[in-house]
């Protein structure tokens, strides 16, 4: 039986599904891999429909729970698995580091499994917009000797040290949980660091005055001769009455990274887009006006908690010190983005900076794919520069929006 391919992969399988219910199962595994072939190389294109001045979004996702490949799902021995089923099924593929490496981008992504359990998995392309597969097979990351529980968002860092630092969130159950509290998580920074993003050198993780750390970014230049780091500290245990955002420490060294003292650099604000929480993104860009930070903000609505993408810029010479921070939302949830495992959120820790000046922002949306944006360091530095501030008051923000209009008018 010769299958036929069609461009639609969701019309391949409704028009052949009856078909697909009496194939053999060499059959039913050419169609499987065809499918897949159909989705992995899918040309992806700028969203005609969407359009702000700073930056482009492409129709499809980059990456979806579906290019992950076959072999990573199914058993594929015919005396082992008959009717070809899922064993092994992924839920969602997310929230992905992401660095150019040997002309190839590469994004580190959070793979979930059916099992909740995550891991990291590399998948590459040659433009950085469509055509990624992902390696052979995960990542093997090493354990340390309390063994995490899950592991997942990774941001990677080429630091100048020679080396590439992989920081991510180690999850184990809290130990001081009350008896039949299943729920209950200690999340600290793990680190490992790598030459070619497959063999991994575990490191101790990140200990700070805080007893839990998420959303941590490693500088990717010395300070001071110090190792520098963005981190997001729980409210009481950082400077009293901070009110808590995102942090800035640093540590002597990377095999035993120790924070004495986090200092908040970033505060979250009441009644902005970051009132119940904030984090760094990916490593900040370097630019000659300062360092271009991506962070997402968390807000309370009646549906739940929204969270968006914004913009900061920090000072060249001194990167714990921000220098321009326009108000609002940089990137939020658009269109089918807002549907998914955790509904109404996008967020980023994994962005590309080409030669050329162009940035690649990966994001994913609602805990369940990956998109990208795509600009410019030009286009991101105007924005930081030349977007308002937020005066944290509503007859302020009217008052800019009036000025704005008043010059529009004048220079019509």
């Amino acid at each position: 039986m010769l299958l036929v391919v069609e461009k639609d992969i969701f019309a391949v399988y409704f028009q052949k599904k009856e078909l697909i219910m009496t194939m053999t199962f060499q059959e039913k595994l050419q169609w499987l891999r065809a499918r897949y072939e159909v989705l992995a190389t899918r040309t992806n294109r700028i969203d005609e429909t969407w359009y702000n001045g700073c930056f482009d979004r492409f129709e499809f996702p980059v990456l979806t729970s579906d290019h992950v490949p076959p072999e990573w799902r199914f058993d594929l021995n015919e005396q082992t698995n008959p009717y070809l089923m899922e064993r092994q099924g992924i839920n969602a593929v997310f929230n992905p580091g992401a660095i150019e490496f040997d002309g190839k981008i590469c994004l580190m992504c959070r793979v979930e499994g059916n099992d909740r359990k995550s891991f990291f998995a590399v998948a590459e392309s040659l433009n950085g917009i469509d055509n990624f597969r992902f390696r052979s097979a995960p990542v093997v990351m090493p354990e340390t000797e309390d063994p995490d529980i899950n592991v997942y968002d990774m941001r990677l860092t080429r630091h100048e040290d020679g080396w590439i630092y992989g920081l991510f969130c180690s999850e184990r159950k809290d130990p001081a949980a009350p008896r039949g509290d299943t729920s209950s998580a200690i999340a600290a920074c793990g680190i490992a660091r790598t030459r070619d993003l497959d063999k991994w050198e575990r490191l101790p993780d990140l200990k700070t005055p805080s007893p839990q750390q998420r959303n941590v970014v490693l500088h990717p230049e010395f300070v001071n001769g110090k190792y520098a780091f963005y981190t997001r500290p729980q409210d009481g245990f950082i400077d009293a009455g901070s009110g808590g955002g995102i942090a800035w420490g640093m540590s002597d060294t990377m095999m035993k990274a120790e924070l004495k003292e986090e200092r908040i650099v970033d505060p979250k604000l009441y009644h902005t887009i970051k009132e119940v929480k904030n984090g760094c993104g990916a490593p900040p860009i370097k630019t000659a006006e300062g360092w271009l930070h991506i962070a997402h903000g968390v807000r309370n609505t009646a549906a739940g908690l929204r969270y968006v993408l914004y913009a900061f810029m920090c000072d060249l010479k001194d990167p714990s010190r921000v220098i321009c921070a326009p108000g609002g939302y940089f990137l939020a949830p658009y269109n089918a983005e807002r549907v998914g495992d955790v509904s109404n959120v996008v967020f980023c820790n994994g962005l590309v900076t080409r030669a050329n000046g162009d940035v690649f922002i990966y994001y994913a949306s609602s805990d369940t794919r990956i998109h990208l944006a795509a600009t410019t360091v030009d286009k991101l530095l105007d924005y930081v520069r030349n977007t308002p501030s937020d005066d944290l008051r509503s007859y302020a923000s009217v008052q800019k929006r009036i000025v704005l209009i008043r010059g529009n008018q004048s220079g019509c």
